[in-house]
C-alpha cells in the first residue's frame, strides 16, 4: 500500500486526532467532540481538496514537531497564528507544503491563538469509535492523543504541487473578544444585577481551559438556588455558572447534561473565535434575540462558504503559475532588430 510514515519528535498535551465530529450521540451521553475551531479545521482540509470533515491533527499550545521517515505527502496548517517551520525554513501560519523523507515540520505557538490543525492530502490512519475519529479528551476514545515517538501513517498520500503556497487569514478566523449570546434558558435563576454584570462588564479567559470548557475571570454571577434545578441538556457555547458565581463556557468535549444554571448561549458562529482565546485575553458579551442570532449565523455561514470555495481552487503547478505572471517589468524600446532585447 502506498503510504507516508511520520514520527512525532516532540508533542504537548491535548494534541489529538479530530474529524468533523461525532453527531447524533448526545442522547446517549456521548459528546460530539470534533475540532475546537471548526473553521480552521475545514480550511486545512479544503485547501488540500479534501472533504471538510476528514481527520486532521489538532495541535494545542504545547506544539508539535514531526519528521517524515518515508514517503512524501502534501499537508496544510491552519488555525491560530502559530510558528510553522518546514525543512528548516519559516513558513506562513496558514500554508500548504509538501513533506518529503527526512524533512521536519514544527508547529509552535506564535502571536495569537490556542489551536492549529495539520491535515494531509491522504487518509490519516487512526482508531475510530462509533465510526468517528474525533478524540474525546477525558476518555481518550476515538483517534486518540499523540505523544512523543508516536507513529503517524498517511495512506494513499498525494503530492499536490498545484495547492502549495500560503493561505490568506480572514478577519473572522481570528479570536473573538466580543461574543454575541442569546440569553437563557435559566436567566430567572439570576438577580438583575448579575445579568447587568454579564452584559455590562468585561471577563477574561483563564488558564483553566481545555477541550471541555473555559473558566472565566470576571464579576460574580451568583445564581439563586443553584442546586435546586434538575440536570438538563447542554450545547457547545453554553455559559454555565457554578454556585460560586464563576462562569464557564462549554466547548467541544462538554458534558451532555448539567445541573448548574445556563445564563446564556454563545452563537455557533462565534464559538470558533472564542476557542482561540488565550489565558488573560479579554471577552465581553452582547445579547441578541433569537431572530437576530439566526440572521448573524446565516451571514457567517455565507462568508465561510465563500472563503472555503475560494481556497479550494488549486493554484496550479509552478509552471502554470509562472505562465500566468508577468515576470518582465519592462523592456527598453528602440533597439535594432538584430540587437538582443534588453530587459530591466
Amino acid at each position: 500500500m502506498n503510504e507516508a510514515r511520520l514520527r512525532v519528535r516532540s508533542c504537548g498535551p491535548l494534541v489529538s486526532y479530530q474529524d468533523g465530529g461525532r453527531f447524533g450521540m448526545l442522547r446517549f451521553g456521548v459528546p460530539a467532540s470534533g475540532p475546537m475551531d471548526r473553521l480552521a479545521h475545514a480550511v486545512a482540509q479544503v485547501a488540500l481538496g479534501r472533504p471538510e470533515g476528514s481527520t486532521a491533527i489538532e495541535i494545542s499550545m504545547g506544539g508539535l514537531e514531526l519528521v517524515c521517515e518515508s514517503g512524501e505527502v502534501t499537508c496544510c496548517v491552519a488555525g491560530g497564528e502559530f510558528q510553522v517551520v518546514h525543512a528548516g525554513s519559516a513558513a506562513s501560519p496558514w500554508c500548504v507544503r509538501t513533506l518529503r523523507e527526512g524533512e521536519v515540520l514544527s508547529v509552535r505557538p506564535g502571536a495569537w491563538g490556542s489551536w492549529a490543525y495539520l491535515a494531509f492530502a491522504g487518509d490519516l490512519v487512526c482508531p475510530q469509535w462509533t465510526g468517528c475519529a474525533s478524540t474525546h479528551s477525558t476518555s481518550g476514545l476515538g483517534g486518540g492523543m499523540l505523544a512523543r515517538e508516536a507513529a503517524i501513517m498517511v495512506s494513499n498520500p498525494l503530492v499536490a504541487e498545484a495547492r502549495e503556497g500560503d493561505l490568506p487569514v480572514p478577519a473572522f478566523a481570528r479570536p473573538r473578544h466580543l461574543a454575541r449570546v442569546v440569553l437563557g434558558p435559566l436567566t430567572g435563576q439570576f438577580d438583575p444585577a448579575a445579568m447587568d454584570a454579564l452584559l455590562g462588564q468585561g471577563f477574561a479567559a483563564t488558564s483553566a481551559y481545555d477541550r471541555m470548557g473555559m473558566r472565566l475571570a470576571g464579576p460574580s454571577l451568583a445564581p439563586r438556588d443553584a442546586l435546586s434545578i434538575p440536570s438538563e441538556p447542554i450545547v457547545r457555547g453554553s455559559i454555565q455558572v457554578g454556585g460560586d458565581g464563576v462562569a464557564s463556557i462549554l466547548l467541544a468535549d462538554h458534558q451532555t447534561t448539567g445541573g448548574y444554571p445556563k445564563v446564556a448561549t454563545i452563537l455557533s458562529s462565534d464559538t470558533d473565535g472564542v476557542s482561540q482565546l488565550r489565558a488573560h485575553d479579554s471577552l465581553r458579551f452582547q445579547a441578541v434575540d433569537a431572530d437576530e442570532a439566526i440572521r448573524l449565523v446565516r451571514l457567517h455561514a455565507q462568508a465561510k462558504r465563500r472563503f472555503l470555495d475560494e481556497i479550494a481552487r488549486p493554484r496550479g503547478t509552478l509552471a502554470e503559475r509562472l505562465m500566468r505572471e508577468n515576470l518582465i517589468s519592462g523592456v527598453v524600446g528602440g533597439v535594432a532588430a538584430e540587437d538582443p532585447v534588453a530587459i530591466v
